[in-house]
């Protein structure tokens, strides 16, 4: 488990790097959908606004839900893929399908979303602050993550971290059950029947990037609504994920769902490479040094 997590920590922390950028025009775009034309105005406008410091606020709080969220992924898909082996009556050691993996993946993102909503909802609050204050809605934001923090616990108490917890796990159950689902498949299509844990770096990095493809695919109208609650909530109560869903549909049309897709596309292929890369590699790695021992 803690050869996982280690491992799950170094991946989280790639996936980060490579994609904060585009994750902060995603939730720009997504919470104010009429503020920018596409994914360059948003690039173009955020620049000349904030500096290149805007793409990269939220951050400190994206690190600590991706390292988490991947920490407590990791080391819950071992657990749920030995729960999935005795639901089909196999031993332990039997490798499982590509169908199987991806239940066990979607299982253990439940356990993830726990900590993984309460960060993500300070940094998208971070992230959307700039435009929160340009809309009017507040009045004056806060800058850093301790002042959104003290924030919430003014306002909403503890529970105020759990806003969108509902959306996100609508988001992340699904979600994983197509990220595992298309990582396993993609290296059982690059493995072509040798051993999937040989695969060099190239065909890791393409299918770490299609699962996360297909996990943003499959969820992104729910992710939108979740950003929604998430951010919006800071200026009075929001509805809940169906209320949400209903006025974003009504008021602005489906297509409003799909705001700052074209970022997340792009993150989602370079940063899910990256983590899987990452965490493949580095879980080697360490394997071989208890190995030697």
């Amino acid at each position: 488990a803690t050869l996982l997590t280690s491992a799950a920590c170094l991946g989280g922390t790639a996936c980060v790097v490579t994609g904060q950028p585009f994750d902060t025009a995603k939730v720009k775009m997504q919470t104010f959908p009429n503020m920018y034309k596409g994914l360059v105005d948003c690039f173009v406008k955020t620049y000349k606004q904030v500096g290149f410091r805007g793409f990269y606020k939220g951050t400190t709080p994206a690190l600590v839900a991706n390292i988490a969220e991947n920490s407590v992924l990791f080391m819950c898909y071992g657990f749920c893929q030995q729960i999935v082996r005795r639901i089909v009556g196999v031993d332990r050691k039997t490798k499982l399908s590509d169908l199987q993996n991806a239940a066990a993946g979607s299982f253990a993102s439940a356990f993830a979303t726990l900590v993984l909503c309460p960060t993500e909802l300070v940094k998208c609050r971070l992230q959307a602050m700039h435009e929160m204050q340009l809309s009017g809605k507040i009045i004056q934001g806060h800058n850093t993550v301790w002042s959104v923090v003290k924030g919430v616990i003014q306002k909403d108490g503890p529970l105020g971290f759990y806003r969108g917890l509902s959306s996100t796990l609508l988001r992340e159950v699904p979600g994983y059950f197509f990220f595992f689902g298309g990582y396993e498949l993609s290296r059982t299509f690059f493995a072509s029947g040798r051993s999937k844990d040989d695969l060099g770096p190239i065909p890791l990095l393409l299918s770490g990037g299609f699962g996360g493809s297909c996990l943003w695919i499959a969820v992104y109208p729910v992710d939108c609504v979740k950003s929604r609650i998430q951010v919006l909530s800071m200026a009075g109560k929001q509805t809940g994920f169906m209320g949400t869903f209903v006025t974003v549909v009504r008021t602005e049309g489906v297509f409003a769902l799909y705001s700052g897709l074209t970022p997340t596309m792009i993150r989602a292929f370079v940063a899910n490479g990256a983590l899987f890369l990452a965490y493949e590699y580095s879980r080697k790695l360490m394997m071989k040094q208890i190995d030697s021992y």
